[in-house]
C-alpha cells in the first residue's frame, strides 16, 4: 500500500449532537493518481470550520441524501484543509486550538471491517487485477439476453421494457411518496430499490438502472426540475448560443455522476446475479432538444430553429454532449452494467436530411469510443440503439456500431429485417396494448413473436410503460413471451 495515502478525519474531543451527525462515509478521490480514501466519522463543534458549516447546511435543510452529504463533507474538508500529501496519517488543522495534529482515529466494529476490505480491494487493484475481480459481483445465473445481443443462439426469447421500474408499480408509488424524483436517482440505496422492484415481481431477463437521461444536462451545469403534471423542466433552457457560455466545460463525469455509477454497482450486487443490468443514457439530440425546448414539446420548434439558424453552434452543443456521455457509458460499465441503451428519443421528428447531419455521426461516434475505449474485459458489452419513429433511417441505424437496433411500434418487423439483417432487433409491441384483456395480449404478443422470429431477438415494448397499466398485464406480456418462444423453438 506504499502507493496509497489513507487519511481518517479526525474525531473532535466535543462533539456536538453526535447521533444527529454522525456519519461513516467512504470516498474515493485520485489526487496525483493516489488513492486517497478517507472517513467522515462526524462533525465537530464550531471552532472547526468545516465541520460547522458542515452542521449548518444540514440543519438548514440543503443537504438532503447521504450521497449529497457524501460530495459535500468532502469539499468542505478539501477547502479547509491542507494540500494532499502522501504520507499515511497527513496533518489536520485540530480542534483544540494547536495548529496541527496527527491524530488516528479508532473506528468501530462495522466501520472497521469495510475500511478494513477497501484497503483490500487497493491492494488487488494496485497488483493489476481485473475490476470485475475487485467487485466481485455475483455469477450471472441468466445470460438469455446477452447471448440474444450478441446474435447467438437461445432457447427462449429474453423480455424486458422500457420503464419497468415506474408509477404503474404501486411499490414505486410508495417511494416518490417520500422522495422527490431526482432525490431517487441521486441516492444508490433508492434507485437501487427501485430498479429491484420490478425483478422481484417478474421473471424479467433483465434489469435496467432507474436514472434519468437528464442527468447529462445536470452534470454540464443545468438545472433541471421535475414539476409534477408537467414532466421535466429547465427553469434557464438555451436560447442564443451565447448560452453555451454558462454550460461546463471539461465535465469531471466520474465526479458528477458518481451516483449513478454507485447505484450500478450496489444493485448488481443486490441483483445476486438474477439477471444482467442495463446502464444507459440520452443520445445528443434528444438532450440537445430538451435543454433548448425547457421541457417537452411536440414539435420541437425552439430546438430545430437551432439546426437551420445556428448549425455550428448546434454541432458545438451536439459534440460537447457527446464528449460527457462517451466517458458516462464507460464509466456505467466499469461500475458493473452489463449491456448498455442510448435513447434517441426524439430522433422522428427530424427528417432523414436532418438525421444524417445532427444524429447520425453522434450516435456512431458514441459507439465507436465507448468500444475502443472500453478496458479488455469489457469489449463484449453489446450496445443497443434506441431511435423512436426514425422508420427511415433503419439501415443507418443497423450500420452505426450497435449490437442491437430497438424499434417503435410503427415499425413492420419484417422490414427491419430485411433492411437490418446483421443486428439483433429489440421491440416493439405498441404499449397500449397492455390495456387489452390478458388473452388478447397473449394472442397479439404471439404474433409479435411470428413476425420477429425467435432468433436474434428481444422482446420489448415499443416504448416506455404508462403510469395507469395494471402490472398484472405487464406480466401476462412476459409470461406470453417466453412461453410461446419456448414452444416456437421447440416445433422448429
Amino acid at each position: 500500500m506504499d502507493q496509497a495515502c489513507i487519511q481518517d478525519i479526525w474525531r473532535p474531543k466535543k462533539p456536538v449532537d453526535s447521533e444527529l451527525y454522525k456519519l461513516h462515509i467512504f470516498k474515493n478521490e485520485y489526487r496525483r493518481n493516489k488513492t486517497l480514501l478517507f472517513v467522515v466519522q462526524q462533525t465537530a463543534d464550531e471552532t472547526c470550520q468545516w465541520a460547522a458549516e458542515f452542521k449548518r447546511q444540514v440543519q438548514e435543510g440543503n443537504i438532503t441524501s447521504l450521497t449529497a452529504a457524501k460530495d459535500q463533507a468532502g469539499r468542505l474538508w478539501q477547502q479547509h484543509s491542507e494540500s494532499y500529501d502522501e504520507r499515511r496519517a497527513v496533518r489536520q488543522p485540530s480542534c483544540d486550538g494547536q495548529k496541527y495534529v496527527t491524530r488516528k482515529t479508532r473506528l468501530d466494529g462495522e466501520t472497521e471491517a469495510i475500511y478494513r476490505r477497501r484497503i483490500r480491494l487497493k491492494k488487488r487493484k494496485l497488483e493489476g487485477l481485473k475490476q470485475e475481480d475487485i467487485n466481485a459481483f455475483p455469477p450471472l445465473k441468466n445470460d438469455l439476453i446477452l447471448r440474444a445481443a450478441r446474435g447467438e443462439k437461445t432457447e427462449k426469447v429474453p423480455v424486458w421494457v422500457m420503464r419497468q421500474a415506474g408509477r404503474y408499480l404501486p411499490e414505486f408509488q410508495e417511494v416518490r411518496k417520500e422522495h422527490e424524483f431526482f432525490t431517487v436517482c441521486q441516492t444508490p440505496e433508492l434507485a437501487c430499490e427501485v430498479t429491484l422492484q420490478p425483478i422481484r415481481r417478474f421473471p424479467l431477463d433483465a434489469a435496467i438502472i432507474f436514472s434519468d437521461i437528464l442527468v447529462v444536462p445536470q452534470a454540464l451545469g443545468m438545472q433541471v426540475d421535475m414539476v409534477p403534471g408537467k414532466g421535466p423542466t429547465f427553469p434557464e433552457p438555451l436560447e442564443t448560443p451565447k448560452d453555451l457560455e454558462k454550460l461546463a466545460k471539461d465535465v469531471n463525469v466520474k465526479e458528477k455522476l458518481s451516483y449513478v455509477y454507485d447505484a450500478i454497482t450496489l444493485t448488481r450486487h443486490k441483483l445476486e446475479g438474477k439477471c444482467p443490468l442495463i446502464g444507459f443514457s440520452g443520445a445528443p439530440w434528444t438532450l440537445m432538444s430538451y435543454m433548448i425546448e425547457g421541457g417537452g414539446s411536440t414539435t420541437k420548434a425552439k430546438s430545430k430553429k437551432w439546426l437551420y439558424v445556428y448549425p455550428e453552434a448546434s454541432h458545438q452543443l451536439l459534440q460537447l454532449l457527446t464528449d460527457v456521455i462517451v466517458p458516462y457509458l464507460i464509466g456505467q460499465v466499469k461500475a458493473g452494467a452489463q449491456m448498455l441503451q442510448l435513447f434517441e428519443s426524439h430522433a422522428g421528428i427530424l427528417g432523414h436530411g436532418l438525421f444524417s447531419k445532427f444524429i447520425l455521426p453522434y450516435i456512431k461516434q458514441i459507439a465507436k469510443k465507448v468500444k475502443a475505449e472500453l478496458p479488455e474485459q469489457y469489449k463484449t458489452v453489446p450496445m443497443v440503439i434506441f431511435a423512436k419513429d426514425a422508420h427511415y433511417a433503419l439501415e443507418e441505424l443497423s450500420q452505426s456500431g450497435y449490437e442491437v437496433v430497438s424499434l417503435d411500434w410503427t415499425i413492420k418487423p419484417m422490414n427491419a429485417r430485411r433492411l437490418a439483417p446483421n443486428v439483433t432487433l429489440q421491440g416493439n409491441l405498441d404499449p397500449c396494448v397492455l390495456y387489452a384483456p390478458e388473452e388478447d395480449i397473449a394472442k397479439y404478443t404471439k404474433e409479435m413473436l411470428k413476425k420477429f422470429g425467435t432468433q436474434r431477438y428481444i422482446a420489448n415494448l415499443g416504448h416506455g410503460m404508462y403510469p395507469d397499466m395494471d402490472p398484472e398485464h405487464l406480466a401476462a406480456f412476459i409470461d406470453a413471451v417466453h412461453r410461446y418462444s419456448e414452444e416456437m423453438n421447440q416445433q422448429s
